[in-house]
Parts: C-alpha cells; sequence; structure tokens
C-alpha cells in the first residue's frame, strides 16, 4: 500500500489534479478503507467457525509416497511403467 501510495503521489506531483489521477487518489483511498475492514475481520471461516492454520515445512516429501505408475504432471507427463 505504501508503494501504491507513493506511486499516486509521484503521478499527481507530475500531472497535477487531471481527472485520471484524481480517480486513482479516490480508489486509492477506497483500497486503504477495504484492507482497514479487512483487518478488522474476526479470523473465522464460513459457519463463523475458527480458521485451523498449518505450518507446512520446507523438508521433501517422502519418496515411498510415490509409486513407481505416479504421473509428473506439468514435468512433462507421464513417466511411469505401467504405460
Amino acid at each position: 500500500m505504501d508503494d501504491l501510495r507513493a506511486a499516486v503521489t509521484s503521478l499527481r506531483g507530475k500531472y497535477g489534479d487531471v481527472p485520471t489521477v484524481m480517480r486513482l487518489r479516490n480508489d486509492l483511498e477506497r483500497l486503504e478503507l477495504d484492507v482497514q475492514d479487512v483487518h478488522s475481520l474476526p479470523p473465522t471461516g464460513l459457519g463463523g467457525t475458527p480458521i485451523e492454520m498449518h505450518q507446512l515445512t520446507d523438508e521433501p516429501y517422502d519418496a515411498s509416497m510415490w509409486a513407481d505408475d505416479a504421473d509428473d504432471e506439468g514435468l512433462g507427463g507421464y513417466r511411469g511403467r505401467a504405460r
């Protein structure tokens, strides 16, 4: 938000209060209000249930989880022995 605010301020300094810059200032003000609203929301999910946070590690997956016929989607397609 700080970078966005600085950019809009820079545009205002360069171009003045032209309609385009004024719209950007208005959009920035609304966005800042929306961010404040989001920060004030309770930490619950749908139906008012608390959201559980799960910490993910950077450790590699256990290689035994992937069978010999697993498909490497996104890595060039099927590489298993079954086909």
